[in-house]
């Protein structure tokens, strides 16, 4: 006989394994069905693996200028390929192994295998899920099973979530093999450093990519078919960046796109084609495809069962709840912003609507920040200054640059700036935009303030501590109203 559940979750990625951690905690039997690894792409092929390569770049990078902090350094410093990659490898087991305690702490069934809805809940009738073994992914290598786990088989839960993630998009023609084009699988584990490398697609893993490669003494380009790099960002951030990234040494193509690959015994001839109709060809040792990520939507069960998609994606209302009663999708694979964070939320926000929890509310995907982590770091919340004018807002823009604030300028890092964009009439704080050091983790200072609704008095009247890098985020508040103190 099926064992029985009241929440299975298909995925054990950020948003799964939250999801079945709340879930546990509301007092529901829950299981976890995962066919690779605890933790998902993001702990061990993403999020926080390319954060490991990228604070030893950080850190080659001081090392590579000891000068500017009035130190020496005898010898050259050079990076051990093996090495770093072992460094991130080892952050990512920890927090696989991390996860495998939280689901045991929460007393959630691990299920090892692919899960496949056969049958929705109805009626009050549990649905069905059937797991089979896993088929193992040459380009995603298998952690060792977690023990206690259960394994293959059917089992019935009254509530089904979804929550599987994506991979990378492939393009006709451009399909990565493995060794000379990659996706971010390949370039997270290189064996040794390429001696150059072109990078298609200029969004956050393809920023991210160039700037660690190009850290580590790789000769990197940029193809990016939108007219700047990191096309999501504000216009002004992004014009930044690319001259921060172009003192760096990169090479960035806008309004351009790789038309056609040619293969060598050990490097790759794109052809690229410009907005102007010409064409130019570059040769690489290596490729990276970064142009985007599609929701793993396929062999679940969802076509069969009616449950509805949108541009390859589940579609969900505001709570995770699919056209199918009993069925409900999040994170990456219920689509776009596709980031951990707001899969940790939709998750929650999800089972505890399941749970009837009162006074919860529906993801607002305007108040969810995003963050590129390059140098200089970029951090965003909200509206940009062209979308709320294309939205026919009146605004107020305030800009306060790192040159202006004493604690960058002591740390070395006086390049770059924050905006802030209010509404005119009212005061809302409608967007927040950041380029320059640990803006990652100011961001959240002003996430907390468009939950709060606060206006621009409450934040000139709030204290930042001195000396800070907040202390900018203050400022541009005052200069959105002719007020900044120190510029």
């Amino acid at each position: 006989m099926a064992e029985n559940y009241d929440v299975i979750i298909i995925g054990s990625g950020p948003g799964g394994y939250v999801t079945a951690v709340r879930s546990a905690q509301l007092g529901f039997k829950t299981a976890i069905v995962e066919r690779e690894h605890l933790g998902g792409i993001c702990l061990n092929w993403g999020c926080i693996p390319t954060k490991a390569l990228l604070r030893s770049a950080e850190i080659k990078h001081y090392a590579d200028h000891p000068d500017a902090y009035g130190l020496k350094i005898d010898g050259k410093v050079s990076a051990d390929t093996a090495a770093v990659v072992d460094r991130s490898r080892k952050v990512s087991l920890r927090l696989n192994g991390g996860v495998a305690f939280l689901m045991k702490k929460n007393k959630v069934d691990v299920i090892w295998g692919e899960g496949k809805i056969a049958k929705a809940p109805a009626g009050g009738k549990p649905g069905e899920v059937v797991v089979s073994k896993t088929a193992k992914k040459p380009m995603e290598p298998q952690p060792p099973v977690p023990k206690g786990v259960k394994g293959d088989g059917t089992y019935t839960a009254k509530h089904i979530i979804v929550a599987t993630g994506a991979r990378p998009r492939v393009l006709p023609g451009i399909e990565p093999d493995g060794k000379l084009i990659w996706t971010y699988f390949e370039a997270m584990v290189p064996k040794e450093m390429p001696k150059s490398l072109l990078v298609m697609g200029s969004g956050a893993i393809g920023i991210e990519f160039a700037y660690f490669y190009r850290t580590m003494g790789v000769d990197v380009t940029v193809v990016e078919v939108m007219p700047q790099v990191m096309p999501v960002e504000d216009a002004e951030v992004s014009k930044f960046a690319q001259k921060q990234f172009e003192k760096q040494g990169m090479k960035i193509l806008l309004e351009a796109k790789v038309a056609k690959v040619e293969k060598g015994a050990n490097s790759v001839t794109a052809t690229i084609e410009k907005k102007d109709g010409t064409t130019e060809k570059i040769t690489a040792d290596r490729m990276i495809s970064a142009v985007g990520v599609q929701g793993n939507i396929e062999d679940l069960g969802l076509e069969a069962l009616g449950v509805k998609t949108d541009r390859g994606c589940v579609a969900v209302d505001g709570y995770g709840a699919t056209n199918v009663p009993g069925i409900y999708a999040i994170g990456d694979v219920a689509g776009p912003p596709m980031l951990a964070h707001k899969a940790e939320h939709e998750g929650v926000i999800c089972v505890e609507t399941i749970a009837g929890v009162p006074g919860v509310h529906g993801l607002d995907k305007s108040k969810i920040p995003g963050c590129t982590y390059c140098s200089p770091q970029v951090a965003s919340v909200g509206l940009t200054e062209q979308k709320a004018k294309a939205e026919g807002r009146d605004i107020r823009v305030g800009r306060f640059q790192f040159g202006a604030n004493g604690k960058a300028i002591a740390l070395g890092e006086d390049q770059g700036f924050i905006k802030t964009i209010f509404d005119k009439k009212t005061g809302e704080l409608l967007g927040a935009h950041m380029i320059g050091a640990e803006v990652t983790e100011l961001i959240q200072g002003f996430v907390v303030a468009m939950n709060l609704e606060t206006t621009e008095e409450e934040l000139m009247h709030t204290v930042f501590p001195h000396p800070t890098l907040s202390e900018m985020m203050k400022e541009s508040v005052l200069d959105a109203y002719g007020r900044a103190l120190n510029a």
